[in-house]
């Protein structure tokens, strides 16, 4: 029978973990191994006589210091690529894993670039002049993330079984993307193009947890992820941007117009391959990148909690409503998702056993803002929708305000309730990892349910 004393050392044994986590270096096996340590040395303490209280204060005394144990595991764990980039190699050991990663991330990076080119041998061209065809854009994600998994699958060791359930969802995601007969330009297409990414990254997050999405924080690291990924991605788009001006200066002082290679080749290519290297990047800086974490959260929670105050107030002021059009309503939902990754990416960043600062009644703040942005596009969504009826993209706009209302809403009591000493941070993080499979979810919907709801319009 569990006692009050063995519930209370499970709740601080939970929270040591959540801490280890945190660690650079230190991954779900890892952490497992550690508690399977730290557990041993409290049965060991439990039956000299001490208390789980004074058990458990030992025990982790004894543990050491984390960083030196981050070496440690690294020394262990030789098959990390980032070994060799913070440490130096052993003599007998020459780093030929890391060789390994390296040679099969590039070569993932030129199939995903080389992938984008197949089409065009069936009737599928990039044509700078007739801008970006709706085709690349619906299958983007279909070029690049089943090479992603892969990569992870095979950095993670996952069986053939767990790759054949993985390649299920990009199956279907292709055909769903190619078979329906979509209008050109219908809404249809246009929310499939902008919901199947969605919908297949949770595939992705599998494949980076290796089945351990329930357990040892793998929703959350594969957050922290997901984070890191879009940084590192911005700063090599940043580099790609530098790269196009030089070569449209370099040819265009010979006379000549580089168009049809920097939009059928360079872009597009570039773009594909950026994701396989922003990812081998974090994998390999994940200690550096973690460090860009709690600054970058901080940096823009209060621009954006300003941007979202003068917003709201500029609307009482002047009176005037939200223009219900598509990109009002992407650019809307594209901002509370915005809100919604900070609070995830600060979550990710924070120290779960800290007490509440400053920082937290910003976030706070930032979360109300965004609910009442929300409101109110809620309601000019339903007055769009009582006055001129349904169509594809307000019951998608509905449905994806209707998910951010309730997840924005909840946040905004757990992290009340946390401010006024009523609730751990765990709470309010174990929330928003418990609720991100519902994003796919509703993406899933969208794809597969609304081009024949709406007659493919």
């Amino acid at each position: 029978m569990t006692t009050f004393a063995d519930q209370a050392l499970e709740e601080q044994i939970e929270q040591w973990r959540a801490y280890v986590r945190r660690r650079p270096g230190l991954h779900g096996p890892d952490v497992e191994e550690l508690e399977g340590h730290l557990r041993d040395q409290l049965a060991a303490l439990t039956e000299a006589g001490l208390t789980g209280d004074e058990a458990f204060l030992v025990a982790v005394k004894r543990m050491g210091n984390l960083d030196a144990l981050s070496r440690e595991f690294a020394r262990a764990h030789s098959e990390r690529l980032w070994k060799q980039l913070v440490m130096a190699p052993d003599a007998d050991e020459p780093a030929n894993k890391s060789y390994a990663e390296t040679l099969v991330v590039l070569g993932l990076a030129v199939a995903a670039a080389l992938a984008i080119k197949v089409p065009a041998l069936f009737g599928h061209p990039i044509n700078p002049n007739e801008g970006f065809p709706l085709f690349y854009a619906r299958n983007a994600s279909l070029f690049v993330f089943p090479l992603l998994t892969a990569y992870f699958m095979w950095k993670r060791g996952s069986d053939v079984v767990s790759g054949l359930w993985l390649a299920m969802p990009f199956a279907a995601g292709a055909v769903l993307a190619n078979v329906f007969p979509f209008s050109k330009g219908s809404d249809t297409e246009v929310l499939t193009l902008l919901h199947l990414p969605i919908a297949l990254w949770l595939a992705v997050g599998f494949a980076y947890v290796r089945g351990r999405w329930f357990a040892d924080g793998g929703r959350m690291n594969f957050v922290r992820f997901s984070g890191e990924l879009a940084i590192y991605y911005v700063l090599i788009a940043l580099g790609g941007f530098v790269v196009i001006a030089l070569t449209f200066m370099m040819f265009r002082a010979i006379g000549m117009n580089p168009d049809w290679f920097v939009a059928g080749w360079l872009i597009p290519c570039g773009a594909a391959g950026a994701v396989l290297i922003g990812s081998w990047l974090v994998e390999a800086k994940q200690s550096v990148i973690e460090n860009m974490a709690p600054v970058l959260t901080r940096l823009f929670t209060p621009l954006f909690t300003v941007l979202l105050l003068v917003f709201l107030a500029t609307m009482a002021w002047t009176g005037s409503p939200i223009n219900v059009k598509r990109e009002v309503l992407i650019g809307f939902d594209l901002l509370l998702a915005v809100v919604v990754g900070l609070v995830l990416y600060a979550a990710s960043a924070r120290d779960p056993q800290a007490p509440p600062d400053f920082f937290d009644g910003l976030q706070l703040l930032l979360v109300l803002s965004a609910l009442v942005v929300d409101g109110v596009a809620l309601a000019a969504i339903a007055a769009r929708i009582s006055e001129f009826g349904f169509t594809p993209n307000r019951v998608a706009a509905l449905g994806e305000n209707l998910i951010l209302l309730v997840n924005l809403t909840w946040s905004a009591w757990l992290y009340a309730r946390f401010l006024r000493h009523r609730s751990s941070f765990a709470v309010l993080e174990g929330w928003q990892i418990a609720y991100l499979p519902v994003f796919s979810a509703w993406a899933t919907l969208v794809v597969v349910v609304f081009p024949p709801l709406f007659g493919y319009r």
